[in-house]
């Protein structure tokens, strides 16, 4: 067929063809394309001779293969696109800056720091010296903001290294094969160069635009870049175009790579869209680097918004309700965590402005009374200062109300975790992941290469009607028999499928399978029956193929056609044997005679050999072959008529052990809470003992197994569709669900997931390795897909890649995602303690003694610098395994449970009692100076500073305290783990000696003697003592409260058509006055926005393609575009095959 190719490409001689020549071919489609191609090149080959290359060996590098890449990527480019640069750690801290409370305190700031060199009158309260330092507490306020700034930035910049690098790993991950010099090698595909000659194969996400130079039965997804959702069908005759961002959905085949990175079709599009950019930033551009990906859905919603967009000016009412609208959508598809975390940053905004206000009123309202109504004075500059103080104490009061370190927590918790995932296997694409997988309740698991070994071995065998139960040897099998089993079984499977010798030479050691480990099954028997499939290959190399029917999950076999030498065509066939045996007319016997097959021999032998097969927990697969007589008029496009009358060589029955670490996982899982079901496409016997075998069925349990015809005649009304009420009758009991297809599982998790039966409402996780398998893993709460055995389209619509497609490490996972959960809830008991007490001091202060105990720089210090470093310290606990001894919390649980309450509320009592009776008893009690006298303004007196010191100890070993949120006792239990906690409080303490003795006016303080600082340390050491107290009080006391409650019932209502807002639903109007109000506290805003960009920024980098660095991640279409009815892939049903492919690795 290519016997006219050169097969050395002429090194020595220049790259003749210009770039642009290249883009304008990419321009043309289908048959002006390869109009264009023989009219101008003669044909492909032609194509390939001008860019120096073989069709066969690729690019030879007779000079240096180095050097020729080098000199292919200086004259076409670089397969990868340009990504959007990083922001300026400046314009970080200018958006840092925007914070409506920050902006508040600078002005408060400036305003006192003006006041302080203003004359004033002096009084007995405020001697020359103190006025003099007035000016010390202004800077102190505008030091403080900076920190903030610069903390938030560096937090912001860190976390973008951090979404980066994850990016840059996923990308680095993604290979392709390419032949060079002849041989078949994995590289990057941001090592592409124009004139590479790619194998492609079902399920590869296109990295370049190229030329077909050979297909079979190659069917592509181009909905990314042309809108059109059916597949398309592609070959060298009628539509050689092939498009990088496009998605292989069937088939495999061969191509030269003709553009790459910006000179590609998608290249050039990204291009554009620099250029739109570039000429004008727009607001939507800045919106989605704050909030993540702006998805175009499928029905053209998006085109309405447009057009809002562009007559915002000539309708402000409608730009007014396109705002609401996106501010609803702000609470709605969030994770578990996000969404609780969101409800509970709503109350504590409420409550913390509401006191805020009441606080600066009081104060106001005190002083005016006291000052103009009793005192009868009149008004003086001085009295402007004191309003001043008034209005920063309130926006303190409202900075600390608010846990300003809540994102910092949630961020450090879940990049450490994803860090530490990476070594137990999980590459983790989407933050959200970790702490959803906490919550899983379901976990819907392949059984192929995850809970089996994925190391397959023919350890039965069904051949010339005879039942051997060893694999026979050559010499037991007739020679016609051999010769038509070992050239079926190398010839009809992925040559990119072979054995390796393996890595070290020694007794026992087996060969190493590479590719499909199936047909690596079907190899290791020919080289067990002394045969070389090598050698067989050699003689039928892929461009004598005929034609290819390659494997998907709709037909659950491969054909291949080869001619035969005399003349005629023999075709070649394998898969599920019950599919297989019912194309079959005949059987070989013994002597290789065929002998009729009838339908009673069918069931024949499913009863007595496949069935048995299948109860040990063997996959059976069926070989056959027909042949074709010369001059018969053949239409090979016709497969019904092609791939029938068959004649059966062979059924193998194929061990796949289940792999050792597997059982005890899964009953880790069941002790967890967590229920573990397996959806395969194999035998329904097969799957019910690996079932068995791994603990998924459990003896004397009313369990279901079904197959997927079983499922959907169940689970459909008489019109054929899925009813969730015959769904919810199903699914509690189901545990296996054989001989399904991908859409068998969507149906599944969707079921499961939209379903009501139980108050906590289920969270899945499903594990997919097909294209097909896309719809399921984006569905999904969280998608596992396979690291070695995924396609890129399964990658690309997971959550978690699994690096070595094993069970043990979604559990590893599951312990991750709980450890996020409950760090978060230790520092959320810790913040709320603290930011409680001194809402309810700096309260308390001001009503009684119009002053606050607790100065605005010392509240500023305690939530800056306390709450960060206690961020830091509870975020970086690791997991231990009694966090998979309880149930999951589930979607509804509230985030802060009746165990927290009982603390928060024990450890706030404490701490009032205490700091109340210093403020009022402490005098008499130390026999120091009264320092409620001086006033807001008074200088630092050793009575204020007892409280700051106390109030600060307290805090520190209560953060001890806050380890444990499930009610232990031992506290101290594992804090040698954790050396960042040791140090940070370490760290706290010694700053806070400093602060207390040296931090005079800048911190309000005075030093305190050894007997002070006892005391203070009696106190917080109280903390440890009062906690065990607590512990006492029974839990079931406490009220029932849903503080951080999860569920779509407490969202806000998502307005998606104009109309429903017309509508005037009042329920509607009462939640647009509550969006209205959260918009007008911007602090609120910001405290949500950060809540959720741990998602957002990594979907902004490795969703949005326009931010890719490689070209392959640009226009991947959204995986809910799939059509999830084309069943292309499912490696649990029967052998995958492509040609020359390469299992992608990680």
């Amino acid at each position: 067929m290519y016997s006219n190719m050169t097969d050395e490409s002429d090194d020595g001689l220049a790259l003749t063809i210009p770039v642009e020549e290249l883009r304008q071919l990419m321009e043309l489609r289908k048959q002006d394309l390869a109009n264009h191609i023989k009219t101008k090149y003669t044909d492909v080959i032609g194509l390939c001779q001008k860019l120096r290359t073989s069709p066969t060996h690729g690019i030879s590098g007779t000079h240096g293969m180095t050097a020729d890449l080098q000199r292919r990527e200086q004259k076409y480019g670089r397969n990868e696109i340009p990504p959007k640069p990083p922001k300026s750690f400046l314009r970080l801290m200018w958006e840092a800056v925007q914070d409506a409370t920050l902006i508040m305190l600078i002005i408060a700031a400036f305003i006192s720091l003006g006041l302080s060199f203003l004359p004033a009158q002096e009084s007995a309260s405020h001697d020359p010296g103190e006025t003099d330092a007035q000016w010390i507490e202004g800077v102190a306020i505008l030091i403080a903001v900076l920190v903030v700034i610069l903390v938030t930035a560096f937090n912001d910049w860190s976390k973008e290294r951090q979404f980066r690098g994850l990016q840059n790993k996923i990308e680095s991950e993604h290979k392709i094969t390419v032949i060079r010099a002849g041989d078949p090698i994995l590289v990057k595909v941001t090592e592409i160069v124009v004139g590479d000659i790619c194998m492609i194969r079902y399920g590869d996400l296109l990295p370049a635009d190229g030329i077909i130079i050979q297909s079979n039965d190659l069917k592509v997804d181009e909905s990314s870049l042309t809108g059109e959702s059916d597949a398309i069908k592609k070959s060298v005759e009628r539509d050689p175009a092939l498009l990088s961002g496009t998605h292989v959905l069937e088939g495999s085949g061969k191509m030269v790579v003709t553009a790459v990175g910006m000179n590609s079709q998608t290249g050039q599009i990204f291009a554009l869209l620099i250029d739109v950019k570039g000429q004008k930033p727009t607001e939507a551009e800045d919106g989605v680097a704050e909030r993540g990906v702006v998805k175009v859905p499928a029905d053209g919603n998006n085109i309405d918004d447009s057009g809002a967009a562009n007559s915002r000016t000539a309708n402000p009412e409608r730009e007014a309700m396109l705002q609401e609208r996106e501010e609803s959508s702000m609470m709605e598809g969030k994770s578990v965590l996000q969404g609780k975390l969101t409800k509970l940053a709503i109350q504590i905004g409420y409550a913390g402005c509401s006191i805020a206000v009441l606080t600066t009123l009081v104060l106001i309202i005190r002083f005016c009374i006291t000052t103009y109504g009793i005192d009868k004075k009149s008004w003086e500059t001085g009295h402007l200062r004191e309003f001043v103080d008034f209005f920063i104490i309130g926006v303190t009061v409202l900075v600390v109300a608010v846990p300003e370190g809540l994102p910092l927590a949630v961020t450090i918790s879940l990049a450490y975790s994803v860090k530490k995932m990476l070594h137990d296997n999980n590459l983790v694409r989407h933050l959200d992941a970790c702490e959803t997988m906490g919550n899983a309740t379901v976990i819907c698991s392949d059984k192929t290469g995850t809970l089996t070994t994925n190391r397959m071995t023919v350890v039965q065998a069904y051949i010339g009607t005879k039942n051997f139960m060893t694999v026979p040897s050559y010499d037991e099998l007739q020679e016609d028999l051999l010769h038509l089993l070992v050239e079926g079984i190398s010839v009809n499977s992925s040559y990119a499928s072979r054995l390796l010798p393996p890595e070290r030479e020694g007794p026992g050691e087996l060969a190493r399978q590479v590719g499909n480990k199936t047909e690596c099954a079907l190899l290791g028997l020919v080289a067990e029956l002394s045969q070389e499939y090598q050698t067989i290959r050699d003689r039928w190399p892929v461009e004598k193929y005929v034609h290819v029917y390659t494997f998907n999950s709709t037909r659950k076999s491969m054909s291949t056609v080869i001619p035969l030498d005399g003349g005629g065509y023999r075709l070649y066939s394998k898969g599920a044997s019950e599919i297989i045996l019912k194309k079959c007319t005949r059987i070989l016997d013994t002597g290789s005679k065929l002998q009729p097959f009838s339908v009673a021999e069918r069931e024949k032998t499913i009863n007595e050999v496949i069935e048995p097969m299948a109860s040990n927990g063997l996959r059976t697969l069926a070989l056959a072959y027909r042949d074709f007589p010369a001059g018969e008029d053949v239409d090979w496009e016709q497969e019904a008529s092609v791939v029938t009358n068959l004649n059966c060589i062979a059924i193998v029955g194929i061990e796949d052990p289940v792999r050792p670490e597997v059982p005890p996982a899964i009953t880790q899982c069941q002790k967890a809470g967590i229920t573990v079901r397996m959806v395969t496409g194999d035998n329904v016997n097969t799957a019910r003992s690996i079932a068995t075998k791994c603990g998924i069925l459990l003896p004397n349990e009313n369990f279901l197994v079904m197959e997927g015809k079983e499922f959907n005649r169940k689970i459909r009304d008489r019109f054929g569709k899925v009813q969730q009420r015959l769904l919810d009758k199903i699914w509690p009991n189901l545990r296996v669900l054989a001989r399904s297809s991908p859409t068998d599982k969507h149906t599944l998790v969707k079921g499961i997931i939209d379903s009501k039966l139980t108050s906590h409402r289920e969270v899945v996780a499903v594990t997919g390795d097909g294209t097909n398998d896309a719809p399921a893993l984006k569905k999904a709460d969280v998608g596992f897909a396979m690291g070695i055995a995924g396609t890129d389209v399964a990658k690309e619509a997971s959550d978690i890649i699994l690096t070595d497609d094993n069970f043990r490490s979604i559990v590893k996972a599951v312990m991750w995602g709980r450890n996020v959960y409950d760090s978060i809830s230790k520092f959320l008991q810790f913040q709320l303690t603290v930011n409680l007490v001194a809402v309810i001091v700096a309260f308390t202060g001001a009503c009684i003694i119009n002053d606050s105990p607790l100065r605005a720089i010392q509240m500023l210090w305690v939530n800056l610098i306390m709450d960060s470093f206690a961020s830091l310290a509870l975020a970086t606990e690791l997991p231990t395994p009694a966090l998979l001894c309880r149930k999951p919390y589930g979607r509804t649980k509230a985030l802060i449970s009746k165990v927290m309450i009982k603390s928060i509320v024990g450890h706030t009592i404490y701490q009032l009692i205490v700091i109340f009776v210093i403020l009022f008893a402490g005098p008499s009690l130390f026999n120091i100076e009264d320092g409620k006298s001086g006033g807001p303004t008074g200088a630092p007196t050793v009575h204020f500073t007892l409280i700051f010191n106390t109030f600060v100890l307290m805090q520190i070993f209560n953060e001890i305290n806050a380890r444990k949120v499930h009610g232990e006792r031992f506290v101290f239990s594992g804090i040698h783990t954790n050396p960042v906690f040791l140090v940070i409080i370490i760290g706290t303490l010694v700053v806070q000696v400093l602060l207390v003795q040296f931090g005079d006016v800048i911190f309000s303080t005075k030093g305190l003697t050894l007997d002070e600082w006892l005391w203070c340390l009696l106190f917080g050491i109280g903390s440890l003592v009062w906690h065990q107290v607590i512990l006492t009080f029974p839990t079931h006391w406490m009220p029932n409260l849903a503080y951080g409650r999860g569920g779509t019932a407490e969202q806000l209502p998502s307005v998606t058509e104009m109309d429903d807002v017309d509508r005037g639903d009042s329920r509607v109007e009462l939640k647009r006055a509550q969006i209205l109000w959260m918009r007008g506290l911007t602090r609120l805003q910001q405290q949500i926005r950060v809540v959720h960009a741990f998602q957002s920024g990594v979907n902004h980098r490795i969703e949005r393609k326009s931010l890719s660095n490689s070209v392959h991640e640009f226009m991947a279409p959204p995986m809910d575009e799939y059509d999830i009815e084309h069943t292309k892939k499912d490696e649990d049903s029967a052998p995958t095959v492509s040609f020359h492919s390469v299992e992608t690795t990680l």
